[in-house]
């Protein structure tokens, strides 16, 4: 085996990420040590400079792709010094590359493939005729030279023949010069157009929600990444038909360039149809499946991160608290499921109620509703805002109004993934004897107690708060959403004591495993009274608990450091500074006042640094925060319940559900989500709609256009009355028909009659 020089991925990491050497060593060895993100990020932070988890994270995935591709480079090096290929020239520009794209350039040439129109041309003996061409000698006639090959034995009837099948290797060669294949490549990106048109014209659907794509053209470098996975998905349902279009003279120029062709030579025109051939025949369709798969790769790569900024807010948004709630899971035949549940999310008793089969039930429904009220007294009701939910909703209030009760809250709670958990083996393991409708009314009264507990039972693609992600990369997608679900919830902590399984599971250190053991063993010795007690549950080792301790919170404990994120190996520390000050661990630990008059320099040394004493002050302040918001419910207008309700400049409260790149999607309470338009969202220039707003935001809108035949809803978050209806023709396009920009698909499915998207085909 070809025997490498050592391979340093760090100086490259840091190039890329324009982070410095240093701080990228130091995240390496902290990985290899097998720390976790979140605890390098929140307890190490003297060792690597206070960098955040998302470059940390950029470090990680850095550091794997150069470790990748310095491990297929030494594969390379091997394979072409087996087939003893391998010049100085070559291992030098094997060595020095930096981009798998251009690697497998270079390694095109010797890669074993099936059999060529070249190979059959070499087994010919031909080889020798276009080695004399690509000589291009100044003197000299092709054909002579090519009767020369004449071989009825080898299949060479004629000199057309010869110079055919010595075009064909000629036209190989060109096709695998790496310098080729990056010029192209290059161009494509730089002058070529993406193109659609019907996949079959004389089909093509007026009503079809590809029409605006029928005659679509945009420059490659331009294309958004929606747009493009649009076309995608259009051309995989057989509607669409996408070309990726590029002049192919200038191309031709430049490859005769990198060639040195010489016009001159009596050779040249054989030449100059072999550039014609390796372009049209070799180089076109190949190099497009490159560039199709590069524009995918960044069209998925946009997407997911779309996905995980609006996973992130929603998993972040404001819990209304530990208090009882009464959730219902809206029904019109079945009926809705009103469930009880405790402060602590506790199932506690249910009752179905009917609203709209006849006036005797939905009289019974006040008496019932009313009972249950009285006997488990919320201090809010969730309605979940499926279907029927805005009529559920008022009917609640209508009640509580009829009992002269206002101390009650009545919040409208998203069923996104509510459904799914309910069908869920965390759910069937946890209520095996009721049915799926009452653990949904469960998790919806759950969802407004605490929404990143609850949704973390199930699969984030649930939630519905994607773009296009069932088109993207399915592992790119899976591996970003569970890193957001991981960053939020150590970002918040983890209730030790009341915490689920899935909950505990994505406290950092922890995973699947060991999140059971640790449930089990609290069902068995009651709670824990420590954090370090948890090192008694089978299989948490002293690492697991390093990495899992300070996000791990235990209220009303024996140490009440417990309920704070300072780590344990600073409990020492702490308690030095307690005795420094003259006052009781239990009285330091939230009092500013004492606190504040922390010196801290005084306990500055070489484990612990200014960043991480900060950290310990603030925790000792305000012990086991939770950085979330504080919970407001928002209000929808009580005279409009449909799309029909609705007129033009009506102005409405709403909350953000989806965050695309090309504008917001508003639930005003409608069944029917709105869009505000990119170029709506402010009176000032937006460049990404995730600057100014995020999934889960109360906004004001105004009521631009209604198409209850399409389902679509215009909106403008303006404050200025100047507002029209968004021009739906995206820049950059090179036709009269541009797309309007194209929607997502993800959001849970509704019974016919309702939708939550409007663009509900896209």
């Amino acid at each position: 085996m070809l025997e490498t020089p050592f391979f340093d991925p760090v100086p490259f990491a840091s190039k890329d990420l324009n982070i410095s050497a240093r701080q990228v060593t130091a995240v390496a060895k902290l990985f290899a040590e097998g720390n976790t993100v979140p605890f390098i990020a929140r307890y190490r932070k003297e060792a690597h400079g206070n960098l955040d988890e998302v470059q940390i994270t950029d470090i990680q995935e850095k550091l794997t792709y150069y470790n990748t591709l310095e491990a297929r480079r030494v594969t390379i090096l091997n394979s072409i010094e087996e087939q003893g290929k391998l010049t100085d020239d070559l291992r030098l520009k094997i060595e020095e590359c930096q981009s798998k794209t251009t690697l497998e350039d270079l390694y095109l040439p010797y890669k074993p493939k099936r059999r060529t129109r070249a190979m059959i041309a070499k087994e010919k003996g031909l080889e020798p005729l276009a080695e004399l061409i690509l000589t291009q000698a100044a003197t000299g006639d092709a054909e002579t030279e090519a009767a020369k090959f004449i071989n009825e034995e080898k299949e060479v009837a004629s000199a057309e023949e010869a110079l055919a099948g010595a075009r064909d290797i000629i036209a190989e060669q060109v096709a695998e010069k790496a310098e080729v294949r990056a010029l192209i490549r290059e161009a494509y990106f730089k002058t070529g157009a993406i193109t659609s048109v019907p996949a079959i014209a004389s089909k093509a659907d007026e009503d079809s929600k590809y029409k605006d794509y029928f005659d679509f053209s945009q420059p490659i470098g331009d294309i958004p990444s929606h747009r493009y996975l649009a076309i995608r998905r259009g051309e995989t349902e057989g509607e669409l038909r996408r070309k990726l279009v590029i002049d192919a003279d200038p191309q031709i120029e430049r490859m005769k360039e990198i060639c040195e062709t010489n016009p001159a030579s009596p050779f040249y025109p054989e030449m100059e149809k072999a550039m014609h051939d390796a372009y049209k025949r070799l180089l076109t369709t190949s190099v497009e499946i490159d560039v199709s798969v590069e524009m995918k790769m960044k069209a998925d790569r946009s997407a997911v991160e779309v996905f995980a900024k609006n996973l992130r807010s929603l998993l972040l948004a404001a819990p209304y608290g530990e208090k009882p709630i009464i959730g219902i899971d809206p029904g019109l035949r079945t009926g809705c499921k009103c469930v009880a549940v405790d402060a602590t999310g506790k199932y506690l008793d249910t009752i179905t109620i009917y609203l709209a089969q006849s006036d005797a039930k939905t009289r019974q429904a006040n008496i019932d509703l009313s009972s249950f009220i009285e006997k488990h007294q919320p201090q809010a009701i969730a309605v979940g805002n499926g279907t029927a939910g805005r009529e559920t909703e008022a009917f609640a209030k209508a009640l509580l109004k009829d009992m002269q009760v206002s101390n009650i809250s009545v919040v409208s709670v998203s069923e996104a993934g509510a459904s799914v958990y309910s069908a869920s083996p965390v759910a069937r393991e946890e209520f095996p004897d009721l049915d799926l409708t009452i653990r949904g009314a469960i998790s919806i009264a759950r969802r407004l107690q605490d929404p990143l507990a609850e949704l973390v039972k199930v699969d984030p693609k649930s939630i519905g708060v994607g773009q296009y992600q069932h088109d993207v990369y399915q592992q790119l997608l899976k591996d970003k959403l569970d890193e957001v679900v991981v960053s939020c919830v150590n970002h918040v902590g983890v209730e030790l004591n009341t915490a689920s399984a899935p909950l505990l599971s994505r406290v950092a250190g922890i995973g699947d495993s060991l999140a059971k053991k640790i449930v089990e063993y609290r069902n068995e010795h009651g709670a824990f009274k420590s954090r370090k007690e948890v090192l008694d549950v089978a299989g948490l080792g002293p690492r697991a608990f390093e990495q899992a301790a300070g996000f791990l919170r235990i209220h009303g404990g024996t140490q009440p450091l417990d309920a704070s994120a300072v780590h344990p190996e600073r409990y020492k520390l702490v308690e030095q500074i307690a005795a420094d000050l003259g006052e009781p661990l239990e009285k330091l630990v939230g009092n500013v006042d004492v606190v504040s008059q922390v010196k801290l320099s005084t306990y500055i040394s070489d484990d612990v640094g200014e960043l991480t004493l900060k950290d310990i002050i603030d925790e000792l302040k305000k012990p086991g925060r939770d950085p979330r918001e504080q919970f407001e419910a928002v209000g929808f207008r009580e005279d409009v319940m449909t799309m029909k309700d609705l007129k033009e400049g009506m102005e409405l409260k709403g909350i953000v559900t989806n965050v695309t790149a090309f504008g917001a999607f508003i639930d005003v309470g409608v069944h029917q989500d709105g869009l505000v338009h990119i170029s709506q969202l402010s009176d000032n220039y937006v460049k990404d709609p995730a600057d100014v707003v995020q999934a889960g935001d109360r906004i004001a809108v105004r009521v631009l256009e209604i198409d209850l035949k399409r389902k679509r809803i215009s909106l403008t978050a303006k404050k200025k009355q100047t507002a029209k209806a968004p021009n739906k023709q995206p820049q950059g396009q090179r036709r009269p028909n541009k797309p309007q920009a194209p929607q997502r698909d993800n959001r849970p499915p509704k019974p016919k009659g309702f939708s939550n998207n409007p663009f509900e085909g896209l």
